[in-house]
């Protein structure tokens, strides 16, 4: 049901799950720990009110929402085929995800994606959804792609208002100027396909999800966890169980790089255990 479809998809997992109800969420690679959570908690709500989640299986964004929505189904757009998983280090989470969900590639199975590749793509992640969020995306990321492509196939887009500070929230926020729906929640989401499905959806009272394993105990944070948590940082508050959570190090190492960030005039502590980079 769009312009270009492809001739021929190649699916691995449950076929069933494309036939649910489908809602994209895509966003920044280089994304904040705030931007992270979000995209968790609104893939986690859709899932648990009955619609499984599509995105690209990128790094950041794309990789938060299908973990969160393991459970309930969710839908891999593979840029190359189903051999060359990209990046590689998501071919866990492929196996992990076609276990209720799928994994889609119009590209052969031997494929190695190429830069021209993942445009090919986000139409896709477009085309199977009724609408597209996107959370996080800087002025020329492709997660804008996926959304232009989303208005061209008369698709839905929905963006997360973000700090006009934050360069990873310059994107959303242009999408919102351009008039796209913004959204905080999945309820807007939902309150928004449902009069296009002609149906109602419950949405579960959301919960806080289970805190991962953390990482080894009180070594000295390296170069990489410095980097890392840096990265995970923006001018919205944080907490720092969110930061030891995603970062995968220990609450030690989390706590020391903060303190060298406010000794060096580049943290703002909050209320509540918040923080953000200045």
């Amino acid at each position: 049901m769009i312009d270009d479809p492809p001739p021929v998809l190649a699916v691995r997992g449950k076929v069933d799950a494309l036939t649910r109800p489908l809602i994209a969420i895509v966003g920044s690679r280089n994304a904040s720990a705030a931007g992270v959570k979000f995209a968790e908690r609104m893939a986690r709500d859709l899932g648990e009110a009955g619609f499984a989640v599509v995105s690209g299986l990128a790094r950041g964004i794309d990789a938060a929402a299908h973990r969160a929505s393991l459970g309930t189904g969710t839908i891999a757009v593979l840029a190359g085929g189903h051999r060359r998983i990209y990046p590689a280090e998501h071919s866990e989470l492929v196996e992990r995800l076609v276990v209720e969900g799928a994994a889609i590639s119009e590209m052969p199975l031997t494929w190695e994606p190429r830069a021209h590749d993942f445009p090919r793509r986000n139409r896709l992640i477009s085309g199977l959804s009724l609408g597209v969020v996107v959370v996080e995306a800087a002025r020329r990321s492709g997660s804008l792609i996926t959304a232009r492509l989303a208005g061209e196939q008369g698709r839905e887009v929905f963006a997360v208002p973000g700090s006009p500070l934050d360069p990873r929230s310059e994107g959303t926020n242009g999408l919102l100027k351009q008039g796209a729906t913004p959204v905080t929640e999945a309820g807007d989401v939902i309150a928004a396909v449902e009069p296009i499905l002609g149906r109602s959806f419950i949405l579960p009272s959301a919960q806080e999800p289970s805190q991962e394993p953390l990482g080894p105990g009180d070594a000295e944070p390296g170069a990489d966890e410095r980097g890392r948590l840096i990265a995970l940082l923006g001018p919205a508050p944080v907490s720092i169980d969110d930061l030891v959570r995603l970062s995968r190090t220990s609450a030690t190492a989390v706590r020391s790089v903060l303190l060298e960030l406010e000794i060096a005039g580049r943290l703002a502590r909050h209320g509540a255990g918040l923080v953000s980079l200045l």
